[in-house]
C-alpha cells in the first residue's frame, strides 16, 4: 500500500523555505502549493508529476480495528476493579466476574484481569 509521508515532505519543505514572518495559514497555503508543483519523473525521462508522488512510500501493515465490545487487558491495570472507574460506588453487591471470580465494580463492562466482557 503506498502511504504519503507528511512528516518527510514538511520537513523537506521547511529546509528549504524561510517562513519566519509567514502566519500558519499562509505556510500551509504554499507548502500545499509547493506539494501540487510538477517535479521530473523519476521513473519516466520527460514526464512531470505532482511533487506529492514523490513522497509515497510502499508500507506493509495491518489496519488496526478498534472493538469496542472485546477487551484484552494489556497488563497496564493490575488487581484492582476501581482502576479507570470514574464513579465512586460502595460495591454492596458483590459482582464478580463470570470467567475468572475476580471482584468488580458494579458498572464494569469488562474483567480488568481476563478481559471478559460482562452483563
Amino acid at each position: 500500500m503506498e502511504v504519503f509521508d507528511g512528516k518527510k515532505a514538511a520537513q523537506e519543505y521547511m529546509s528549504k523555505h524561510t517562513l519566519a514572518f509567514s502566519t500558519p495559514e499562509l505556510t500551509l497555503m504554499r507548502f500545499a502549493f509547493w506539494l501540487g508543483d510538477s517535479v521530473p519523473d523519476p521513473n519516466n525521462d520527460g514526464k512531470g508529476i505532482p511533487r506529492m508522488m514523490t513522497f509515497l512510500t510502499e508500507q506493509d501493515f495491518e489496519p488496526v480495528l478498534i472493538d469496542d465490545d472485546k477487551y484484552e487487558p494489556s497488563g497496564a491495570v493490575r488487581s484492582s476493579a476501581n482502576v479507570g472507574n470514574a464513579y465512586n460506588e460502595t460495591q454492596s453487591d458483590g459482582k464478580f466476574c463470570s470467567e475468572c471470580g475476580t471482584s468488580l465494580s458494579a458498572t464494569a463492562k469488562f474483567c480488568p484481569e481476563c478481559g471478559a466482557t460482562q452483563e
